[in-house]
């Protein structure tokens, strides 16, 4: 089979490669250049793409022995992620960038490369399995270590993209293990910390860079009641659940910390109270997709049982979903609706939720409203 293994610079991705040379893979490496001034050096761990990466993305084919290329994204990557990542703080909403990147570059843009270049697959080092049903129906599953699986952030791929997805770490029980396979087989990364925080971001100071791009106006800080308790320099850079920075220079009466509960961008005003009023037990997602063929009652309507994971690392939550039409939104938008068997904190819109079954993953949808257990947002 003709793979191109996309390759980052760290060792994931580097022993995912090689991995599939051993299969007998006809491999090409290629490293995705998302910026067009990309840092020299990384810092710690923070950040990615840089030319450090590239450069030991490159050391690892020649180790290989396989051909190497670096591809210009650059130009789809601001575009696909970071002006959708602008565009959604606007309107205040929390999106998932590294989401966006799997959908639109990596398994949207960088798989129609490969195809019309004739390759059969693309391969990459995420942690997660694709297995394949009695009938030869692809299906993403949990990877095996379930500490490392990154099947939550590739909830986004479709049937189509499962069947060229090649996710050679999918059976590794530990990152241990390939960062000690990594250093047998004279990989220089072997060592090299992982990447965090938002890749386009590498300070880590998101407030201060959305500042620089989104125009902030002083607005109200209120409590749950409706009550007015100080000024905010800009809502948009705000995002639900938050502790930090509100800076109403006074302590609630109970003495308790205030986290937002909620972000109305077109009043330009935050919502703030206690941490339990922060809890929901039912999510509502637009802008669904299934990760391979879509079960029975998803198509029908009927209501199934699943989980739901609202956050990479968050453990999932049992729940029962159905699709259904909202009427309310512009042409007649499909849902998905998730009652929760249970409660999830701090929920923001524009996050993503990916139902599971067992170590499967049936799809995912991108969050447009949250409904509070003890707290009615409206009634503000």
């Amino acid at each position: 089979m003709k793979v191109l293994a996309a390759m980052s610079g760290g060792v994931d991705s580097a022993v995912a490669a090689a991995r599939a040379v051993d299969a007998g893979h006809d491999v090409v490496g290629v490293h995705l250049a998302l910026s067009r001034m990309p840092g020299t050096l990384r810092t710690g761990s923070r950040g990615c793409c840089t030319i450090e990466d590239s450069n030991d993305a490159w050391r690892a084919c020649d180790k290989l022995g396989i051909p190497f290329y670096v591809w210009d994204f650059s130009e789809r990557f601001k575009e696909d992620v970071v002006d959708d990542f602008v565009a959604e703080y606007a309107a205040g909403r929390t999106p998932n960038p590294c989401m966006r990147c799997n959908e639109r570059i990596k398994f949207a843009a960088l798989l129609e490369k490969a195809l019309a270049l004739g390759f059969d697959a693309v391969c990459t080092g995420h942690y997660a399995k694709v297995l394949e049903d009695e009938d030869g129906n692809r299906e993403l599953h949990r990877a095996a270590d379930w500490a490392k699986d990154q099947s939550y952030v590739l909830g986004v791929l479709t049937h189509e993209q499962l069947k060229h997805s090649l996710f050679p770490l999918a059976d590794t029980p530990s990152k241990a293990q390939v960062r000690a396979e990594a250093a047998a087989r004279g990989f220089t990364v072997a060592n090299k910390p992982d990447s965090h925080d938002i890749c386009f971001i590498p300070d880590g100071d998101t407030r201060g860079w959305l500042q620089e791009r989104i125009e902030m106006d002083e607005g109200e800080i209120l409590d749950h009641e409706g009550n007015p308790l100080g000024t905010h320099e800009g809502a948009n850079a705000f995002t639900v659940g938050q502790r930090k920075g509100l800076k109403i220079g006074r302590p609630a009466p109970d003495g308790r910390p205030r986290f937002v509960l909620e972000i109305r961008p077109k009043e330009n005003k935050v919502v703030v109270g206690p941490q339990e009023l922060l809890e929901v037990d039912r999510l509502c997602g637009i802008k669904i997709s299934w990760a391979g063929l879509p079960l029975p009652e998803a198509v029908t309507g009927e209501a199934f049982d699943c989980m739901v994971q609202v956050r990479a690392h968050a453990d999932p939550v049992p729940a029962r979903a159905f699709t259904t039409t909202d009427t309310e939104e512009p042409g007649s938008t499909e849902e998905l609706v998730v009652d929760l068997q249970g409660s999830l904190r701090g929920v923001a819109p524009g996050q993503t939720m990916v139902l599971y079954q067992g170590t499967r993953v049936l799809g995912q949808a991108t969050i447009n409203s949250a409904r509070s257990l003890a707290w009615d947002p409206r009634a503000v």
